[in-house]
């Protein structure tokens, strides 16, 4: 099983997926988030094997890939029905209309519907809980260190099981203060 890939992105595709050069060899890994060609990207891997193929699903961190699992334990929930619903709200987002029962939020997911949505809030509410920090106050940190100068991977390394203070100044502080550590 493939658990991490990291190198250079050589090509985007219509459907979401990179295609990532990792030592001459390029692996087709669908993606929640957006990436760009000729970006040096890491992604936590989940592999499913499937009778007609083996599909590799990419996420920045081991938390997210931890949830797209849990999510795949949901009835109805695919790994395609999964990731697009990362795609579509954001993990942060997902998880926090799951723990707090809005099923209406989940339905907003391509190929999921009132009862899918309904039976994912009940089957994962008391599994999900809220992720430690908001997701857009996490990119706002991301983003800050990124224009300091900062690889992604090094950051997303750094931060990995960081908790980060409400207030953005001293999250940043966290943050370099992690980096620092490295």
């Amino acid at each position: 099983m493939i658990g991490y890939l990291s190198g250079e992105v050589v090509g985007v595709l219509p459907t979401g997926a990179a295609i990532i050069d990792v030592s001459g060899v390029g692996y087709e890994v669908l993606v929640a988030s957006a990436t760009q060609v000729g970006e040096r990207r890491s992604w936590f891997v989940h592999t499913a094997v499937r009778a007609d193929a083996i599909v590799l699903f990419g996420f920045d961190s081991l938390d997210e890939r931890e949830f797209f699992t849990t999510l795949l334990g949901a009835p109805g929930v695919g790994p395609s029905t999964a990731m697009a619903a990362l795609r579509t709200l954001g993990e942060g987002r997902l998880r926090s209309a799951i723990a707090s029962g809005d099923s209406t939020a989940v339905a907003t997911v391509p190929g999921i519907g009132p009862k899918t949505a309904q039976r994912i809030v009940m089957e994962l509410k008391d599994k999900v809980g809220p992720s430690d920090a908001s997701p857009s106050q996490r990119q706002d940190i991301v983003d800050a260190l990124k224009s300091l100068g900062y690889q992604a991977s090094e950051i997303r390394n750094a931060l990995e099981g960081v908790t980060l203070p409400d207030d953005e100044a001293e999250a940043l502080r966290a943050a370099l203060a992690a980096l620092g550590r490295r």
